[in-house]
């Protein structure tokens, strides 16, 4: 009986023991871990200049392209658009330098342009034309697009225009008015109207007699240059001069 005892009590604990382990509950699995959010994608960014060796005088286009950028700046220009096209006039040879910045880091290009002084032209004054010696001191300014506003550039090529036309009172000019192919008809004459009255102000300004100026606006009707590109329409956005016969 003691023997049955002995061999009864621990069977009955053991199993005891075994019915409440299983009453436990079972812990749910964790839960997975997020995904890490991706990285940003690092910006892209291309700069060229067209020409990259010029005359001093001359113009240069900047054409830029940028991706994931959030902020595009160019020595010398300061913020500009993600993309875009700028005529520039160098006055010495430059390196144009972008920085485009973005979540993802930074980007940089460079365009290098040449600028050459121009060839010295000897040409004896008494075989000059009337017309080749104002062609050769009174030049023509170029405007930005859809607007009549004089920019930096032009504003010295109108000073040395005002410089010679006051050392020969004599002579007369037509301001012409251009613009690119783009607009209606009437539009751009009345843009090319704005921009010859611009360069007249600019004229009088510096000491020329308006009655010696007269204004005309040819629009889009007489284009320098024919190509459907900014290159070309840069041409054509123009006040350009002559002698009033």
């Amino acid at each position: 009986m003691r023997l049955l005892h002995r061999i009864f009590v621990p069977v009955v604990l053991l199993v005891a023991l075994t019915a409440v382990a299983g009453c436990k509950k079972k812990q749910p699995p964790p839960p997975p871990q997020a995904a890490p959010p991706p990285a940003a994608p690092a910006p892209t960014a291309q700069l060229t200049a067209t020409p990259t060796v010029i005359t001093a005088g001359d113009q240069v286009q900047l054409t830029w392209r940028t991706t994931d950028a959030t902020s595009v700046s160019i020595d010398g220009l300061g913020d500009v658009p993600t993309s875009g096209v700028k005529t520039v006039t160098p006055t010495a040879s430059t390196s144009y330098h972008l920085v485009a910045r973005g979540e993802g880091g930074t980007a940089e290009a460079s365009a290098s342009v040449t600028v050459n002084a121009p060839p010295a032209v000897v040409v004896p004054s008494n075989t000059m034309t009337a017309e080749q010696e104002f062609a050769a001191n009174v030049q023509d300014i170029f405007f930005d697009y859809d607007t009549d506003a004089i920019r930096s550039d032009a504003q010295a090529t109108l000073s040395k225009d005002a410089g010679y036309l006051a050392s020969h009172p004599d002579v007369k000019i037509v301001l012409g008015g251009y613009c690119d192919e783009r607009g209606s008809d009437e539009y751009n004459l009345a843009l090319g109207q704005r921009r010859a009255d611009s360069a007249k102000n600019a004229l009088v300004t510096a000491g020329v007699a308006a009655t010696r100026i007269r204004v005309i606006s040819y629009g889009k009707e007489k284009p320098f240059c024919t190509e459907s590109n900014e290159a070309c329409w840069q041409q054509n956005r123009r006040a350009g001069f002559s002698i009033d016969r």
